[in-house]
């Protein structure tokens, strides 16, 4: 029993933190200028983010191509050796 509460803590507490990084723009009033700054700064966060992971995408793709590519040359040249 003294295990469950301990884990029923920890988790609590782990969602407080969660809780306590996400940003929300309701602490200020609609139409005023910090409340479009923060609105501002939101999106350009997650505009950030998903470029940076089309970016990463991009170039797992590419190393995976050329690691395929890179091997049938091999076995080619490893062919044409050996004949």
């Amino acid at each position: 029993m003294k295990n469950f509460v301990l884990y029923l803590l920890i988790i609590f507490n782990m969602n407080n933190v969660v809780l306590a990084n996400n940003i929300t723009c309701k602490e200020f009033k609609k139409f005023s200028v910090e409340y479009f700054k923060c609105k501002g700064n939101l999106v350009k966060d997650k505009t950030i983010s998903a470029g940076k992971n089309i970016i990463k995408d991009t170039k797992d793709y590419q190393k995976d191509e050329w690691i395929e590519e890179k091997e049938k040359l091999n076995k080619t040249k490893e062919k044409i050796l050996n004949q």
